[in-house]
């Protein structure tokens, strides 16, 4: 199922648009309950999708359109399934700069889009995650910076550290725990922040919703506060 939503005239730039630019996410979402079709299907059926393409398959969900909008559109999704209380696991791969497949060439030469980081949403709503990001830049650009993966991840990090999210670096991924509005707007803005001198960039996010250890680990901060009382 494909659902469209457009305005304005046609650019004859196709990288001037986010759908131009290749900008877009990969979700799959799991509930751990026997009926979790009918719960899914209700979740999306409900999902606000204003301004996104839908493209739903057999593995995953392609949301494709304005970096705000996915924002929304993944948060409110992630705050849906933890108001079910079943345990869930939320996968998002975003990327942007690379609307093609195997070759990786913008028309016209185009460089990085730069926009705006949205701001966080609150849900009232807790969540664990293991977060990736990849700048996929290995030429110098036009203004003589070299490629330095590592730089730009870092930065990422300490933008992380900012918003509070940050928890550790783990084997091939970084910690990140809190809100679920800002733990993913935390991968929001490491991917929009390093795409400012980066065409391509592509970042996973794997989110752990109403997980029987965040409780037990509730329980131990509590007796551990107890005990310091």
């Amino acid at each position: 199922m494909t659902i469209a939503s457009t305005s304005g005239a046609p650019s004859a730039d196709p990288t001037a648009t986010p759908l131009g630019f290749g900008v877009g996410a990969r979700v799959t979402a799991s509930v751990m309950t026997d009926d979790y079709a009918r719960v899914l299907v209700d979740i999306l059926s409900r999902l606000d999708l204003t301004g996104l393409v839908r493209e739903t398959g057999d593995v995953s969900t392609y949301l494709g359109g304005h970096e705000t909008h996915l924002q929304r559109a993944l948060i409110d999704l992630a705050e849906a399934l933890a108001r079910t209380e079943h345990h869930a696991t939320l996968s998002l791969t975003l990327s942007r700069g690379c609307p093609g497949e195997v070759v990786c060439e913008l028309p016209g030469g185009a460089g990085p889009r730069c926009t705006d980081v949205p701001e966080p949403r609150r849900t009232g709503r807790y969540a664990s995650a293991e977060w990736a990001l990849y700048p996929l830049a290995d030429q110098v650009s036009a203004g003589g910076t070299a490629p330095d993966h590592m730089r730009d991840i870092y930065a990422a990090i300490d933008h992380a550290r900012e918003l509070g999210t940050f928890r550790g670096s783990e084997h091939f991924v970084t910690r990140l725990e809190g809100d679920i509005g800002e733990v993913i707007a935390t991968a929001v803005a490491g991917w929009l922040l390093v795409g400012r001198s980066v065409q391509h960039v592509t970042s996973h996010l794997i989110l752990s919703l109403n997980s029987p250890s965040h409780e037990a680990r509730e329980l131990d901060g509590d007796a551990r506060d107890g005990a310091a009382r």
